[in-house]
């Protein structure tokens, strides 16, 4: 039965969009300027399947042992949902609204009273590290939340795992995600964190309260196939737990990758979807490239891993959702860029340009043509790309 691996390395851009300035975002190309601050890359792995053939991509051999290739983003936007949500399939046609002077005074003053709390810290645009460093003591003797948002339209909500409670900052976020729904916020999201003044530190335990997806997935019509969907990491709470049929959350990405190859072992079809996080949280929103670069070198040999116990009949598929360009500035957030396309597979076509793809889109199309179905629009599959020519015909 055909399997497929579609692991998304969050936030590994390939190059500026054509409309970048708009979003501010010119002249930002995630995997090329972690290569050049950092004095290279070794990724033997990557580099074999392609990933320095995509065009614009410098700085890494030009091999090609798969198919290769780079999808534009239509949707108007540069965030985790929007990203994921198209390369489903799902593309949108206007933006999230986003809140760079903080959320209306009325839904504070609701989402305090609703949650029985004292009051919140900050409303306001924010980094997640900066702010806990500044407002968490504070916090942690007031007892009220840290709420703050991005250049993405996201309420996030950041609280003690031990003084505020782990469970109580689920309960609060639930509320804010039905008080947001009315005005269309993408995500709230649980930010817990640990530790004591001067050194409070993030954990995985963070969760993502989305809106629906405005139309139907490739996770929809693959559920409703009776064909196996799995989500691995934040791909359940992306999809607010639509279209999978199991989900397993992770500690970042060496977990991730951990269970992945684990699922690998065990699963005989269906489509195993995976975010890995860390490029993106750790790296990306920290302006940490020397860091991503090590993350990048880790997964590769995890990859190596998979590539070992992919079976004839499976398809092996790389990707981002948006970019996040370690030296760009100013700010901290996502960048609009290209995302890489590598598919591999035993069997499967070998240095295939795929070329530049219209949309994101073209990935669920392809998940969808390659286990069975008839791919829906609005993404073009590159499956027929994939099949080898028949040397005897």
């Amino acid at each position: 039965m055909p399997r497929v691996f579609l692991i998304v390395l969050d936030s590994l851009g390939v190059g500026a969009l054509p409309d970048a300035a708009e979003f501010g975002d010119a002249g930002a190309h995630t995997l090329n300027n972690i290569i050049s601050a950092t004095g290279g890359l070794e990724v033997p792995r990557l580099t074999a399947l392609g990933l320095g053939s995509i065009e614009g991509v410098t700085g890494l051999p030009a091999e090609a042992g798969a198919a290769f290739g780079r999808c534009a983003e239509r949707s108007p936007g540069k965030d985790t949902s929007t990203g994921h949500w198209e390369m489903m399939g799902c593309v949108l046609s206007e933006s999230f609204p986003v809140y760079p002077a903080g959320f209306p005074q009325d839904l504070m003053e609701s989402f305090v009273e609703r949650c029985g709390l004292p009051g919140v810290l900050c409303n306001a645009a924010a980094s997640g590290t900066e702010i806990i460093e500044r407002l968490g003591a504070e916090h942690v003797a007031s007892g009220k939340p840290i709420v703050y948002t991005s250049a993405d339209s996201v309420f996030q909500v950041a609280a003690h795992e031990e003084h505020f409670g782990l469970e109580r900052l689920l309960e609060i976020c639930s509320v804010a995600r039905e008080l947001l729904t009315p005005l269309g916020v993408g995500r709230v999201i649980a930010r817990p964190f640990v530790g004591e003044n001067g050194s409070f530190k993030r954990t995985y335990n963070r969760r993502d309260y989305s809106l629906l997806p405005p139309k139907e997935t490739t996770l929809d019509r693959l559920k409703a196939a009776d064909i196996p969907v799995i989500g691995v990491g934040k791909i359940d709470d992306i999809f607010a737990g639509r279209g999978l049929t199991a989900s397993h959350h992770t500690q970042g990405n060496r977990d991730g990758m951990e269970q992945t190859l684990a699922l690998a072992d065990e699963v005989d079809e269906g489509l195993v979807f995976v975010n890995l996080i860390d490029f993106d949280m750790l790296y990306g929103h920290r302006r940490d490239a020397a860091g991503y670069r090590v993350a990048l070198e880790e997964f590769d040999a995890q990859l190596m891993e998979l590539a070992q116990r992919l079976r004839p009949g499976d398809l092996l598929l790389l990707t981002a959702d948006h970019g996040n360009d370690p030296t760009h500035s100013p700010g901290t957030d996502h960048t609009r860029e290209y995302v890489p396309v590598l598919a591999a597979g035993p069997g499967l076509a070998t240095a295939v340009d795929l070329g530049t793809r219209d949309t994101f889109a073209d990935i669920g199309a392809t998940v969808e043509e390659f286990l069975g179905l008839e791919a829906a629009g609005p993404g073009e599959s590159f499956y027929p790309d994939l099949v080898p020519e028949d040397p005897t015909a």
